[in-house]
């Protein structure tokens, strides 16, 4: 009783109340909110996520787990907190605790959606030629670090045909920095057996402009890699406003 009372998808108030006596209790007026959550899974359903604003499919997602509550508000809290509906999935599970009216038990549901959908995107490049679907590489990239509040360096692991082996993530750093070691990276490259590597990493500042030592790590770890037969595909750096390419940027 004591976690129900704790946890901010249910209320006291909320629970039924013995009724004593032959007085009949009063009927229970539906929420207001009710019938606006109706319309709003019927615009889903009949046309889509497209058919609703960010804070409206927000708005149904949070109310998944707080189903007695009102959750507009605390959907347009989370967007004006963290900006984007992508922002907001991506955030920490103690930053949106942190949100008035959320609390631990929501954040966590929130973080499991998060989840779900980097795990959803990581689906759509493994075991596929990854040169060709680079589309979904950004967007796998994007969704898993473009909002960590660190610095993380990844290595996608691609076979001789260019399909995705392994995706792991080597290091994890500061705001502003991360250590990398080109030795390790081609280590696990030949753990692996891949004959190609794309490095990733990304920049909590949100500018994914490399840096001089983003570049000199970079092609250390490509003379590090060439003499055992592994190529460095592309250097991609994630962040909040988009990602940038070293070789797209004829950096590598």
């Amino acid at each position: 009783m004591a976690d129900e009372a704790e946890d901010e998808r249910g209320f006291f108030g909320e629970r039924p109340v013995a009724v004593s006596g032959r007085t009949a209790p009063k009927p229970v007026e539906k929420p207001h909110f009710h019938g606006h959550r109706d319309r709003l899974r019927e615009r889903f359903e009949a046309a889509g996520a497209n058919a609703l604003a960010d804070y409206e499919l927000l708005e149904l997602l949070l109310y998944r787990s707080i189903p007695r509550r009102d959750t507009k508000p605390l959907a347009k809290a989370l967007l004006a907190r963290f900006g984007t509906l992508a922002e907001v999935l991506g955030a920490t599970e103690q930053a949106l605790a942190d949100v008035a009216g959320m609390g631990r038990a929501t954040a966590l549901d929130v973080k499991i959606i998060s989840a779900a959908a980097a795990r959803m995107a990581f689906g759509e490049i493994k075991g596929r030629e990854v040169l060709s679907s680079w589309d979904s590489v950004l967007a796998y990239c994007r969704t898993s670090m473009a909002f960590e509040p660190r610095e993380q360096f990844r290595v996608l692991f691609l076979d001789k045909k260019n399909a995705l082996i392994a995706d792991e993530v080597q290091q994890v750093g500061t705001v502003d920095h991360t250590p990398v070691y080109p030795r390790e990276v081609v280590a696990r490259a030949l753990q692996h057996g891949a004959t190609a590597i794309i490095l990733v990493h990304n920049h909590p500042s949100g500018d994914p402009t490399p840096s001089k030592a983003d570049i000199d790590m970079t092609r250390t770890i490509i003379d590090t890699a060439r003499p055992l037969g592994i190529a460095v595909h592309d250097h991609i750096i994630v962040g909040k406003k988009g990602h940038a390419s070293m070789k797209g940027l004829l950096l590598i």
